[in-house]
């Protein structure tokens, strides 16, 4: 399967400066990660780890404090496009009709005193030259596409439910066909049932126009519905990545396992186990292996040495001496 987007050793800091002191955030730190064609890849981890500034990298939005201190990010369309050396009207040029993003927040998206049709207009006619009708129109067969009401068009956000807004926000991001689309926490403020309907429309656009969706989500429910492959991050670093079924039914990294151990189960009403202590605070990260002081299985290497991220193969790759010494 071809790669359509890559990253190689990517640092991205929030560096700051008060009262003359610099601190500075590895929130990315050393991350290599290649994204497949017509796959859907799941990032995966707690809150803070990191999984929205990687976003943030992989899309090339960019803004101080952020900046990329060290690393490459590139896509591979009919042409190579050096991310990270675009300018921001080069990026634009590519946004939304190559590579498209989907917000946390729909409201982030969505003006609060327009109607849709008059976003979707706005939104469209920015890249194709259109009038309004014409937008129009292709806004409301592309929603029926989608199993969602012409009628929403009609509406103000506000007048729509979360799950609709969200639905919304999904269409604008993909009417235009975008080769490569990331998502982050697309779920996220919704309930179970509307969740499922999100997810599957993710999905059914994905097979349908055959592009790539980057899915960044806590929820390890979600990636379990919807990713082929995932990539775990703990405290700015990849530790684990591997097909679905394989992260699931043999996760190799403690901080994995504890994940999954985390999740609900029908008709098991034992009590789940939670991980010990809290993630570290990124602009001092412990030494070693990031998870150490939160590990049962941490030996002495692993205080002193970063692991590597080492293939056990089939593409199941993990960072933790534990493991990869077991190999060796």
């Amino acid at each position: 399967m071809a790669i359509i987007a890559e990253a190689k050793h990517l640092k991205a800091y929030y560096i700051t400066q008060s009262y003359g002191i610099e601190r500075t955030v590895k929130a990315v730190d050393d991350i290599s990660l290649e994204i497949k064609e017509k796959e859907i890849l799941g990032i995966a981890g707690e809150s803070g780890c990191g999984k929205s500034t990687l976003l943030k990298a992989l899309l090339g939005t960019i803004d101080p404090p952020l900046k990329i201190v060290d690393g490459t990010m590139q896509y591979e369309f009919e042409e190579s496009y050096n991310v990270l050396s675009m300018s921001k009207d080069e990026i634009k040029q590519i946004r939304w009709t190559k590579v498209s993003y989907i917000p946390q927040g729909s409201m982030h998206v969505l003006n609060p005193v327009r109607k849709i049709r008059d976003t979707f207009h706005d939104f469209i006619a920015t890249h194709q030259n259109l009038n309004k009708s014409e937008t129009t129109q292709l806004s409301q067969d592309y929603l029926q596409k989608l199993g969602l009401s012409g009628q929403v068009m009609n509406a103000y956000p506000h007048q729509l439910s979360g799950g609709m807004r969200q639905r919304a926000t999904i269409a604008l991001a993909t009417i235009l066909s975008p080769k490569l689309v990331f998502a982050d926490e697309p779920t996220t403020a919704l309930d179970v049932l509307v969740q499922r309907g999100v997810v599957q429309l993710l999905k059914e656009i994905q097979q349908r126009e055959g592009s790539t969706l980057v899915l960044v989500s806590h929820d390890m429910g979600v990636h379990a519905n919807l990713a082929d492959r995932i990539a775990i991050l703990y405290a700015g670093k990849l530790v684990e990545e591997a097909d679905t079924r394989s992260i699931f039914k043999n996760p190799l990294h403690p901080y994995t396992q504890y994940l999954i151990e985390s999740l609900p189960r029908l008709d098991d009403k034992t009590e789940r186990s939670s991980i010990p202590g809290r993630p570290p605070a990124l602009d001092n990260p412990p030494e070693g292996c990031r998870f150490h002081p939160r590990c049962p299985h941490a030996m002495d290497i692993c205080t002193k040495e970063v692991p590597p991220l080492v293939d056990m193969g089939g593409g199941h790759k993990t960072a933790c001496f534990l493991v990869s010494e077991e190999k060796t």
